[in-house]
């Protein structure tokens, strides 16, 4: 088929078409080259989607910092708190530390 030929088929028609030609790039340009392109949005909908991890993981920690707190609260679980962290012991009193070895197959 030469170009004469070509010229005459349907799909020379549509394609050039000045609005199909017109869309086209404008597709072209609103999907890659724009600054609200589909490129940067792919992007910052994937540092959204981190940002919001990290919010669940801070929401939760800060739920187990605030139980923490309220058994800080009671001077006994503040005692017990000094003692399984920090080793701090009362005065004529020995404090043994006993350890563990884990397996390889045990998990915590």
């Amino acid at each position: 088929m030469n170009f004469k030929q070509f010229k005459k088929t349907r799909y020379f028609k549509i394609i050039s078409n000045k609005y199909v030609l017109i869309g086209f790039l404008f597709i072209i340009w609103m999907l890659f080259l724009d600054s609200n392109s589909w490129l940067i949005h792919r992007e910052l909908n994937k540092e959204l989607e981190q940002l919001d991890a990290n919010k669940e993981y801070y929401i939760k920690e800060i739920t187990q910092d605030e139980k923490l707190i309220k058994i800080l609260e009671d001077s006994v679980g503040l005692e017990n708190f000094a003692r399984e962290k920090y080793f701090m012991k009362k005065e004529n009193e020995d404090v043994y530390i006993i350890e563990h070895k884990k397996l390889n197959n045990e998990t915590e």
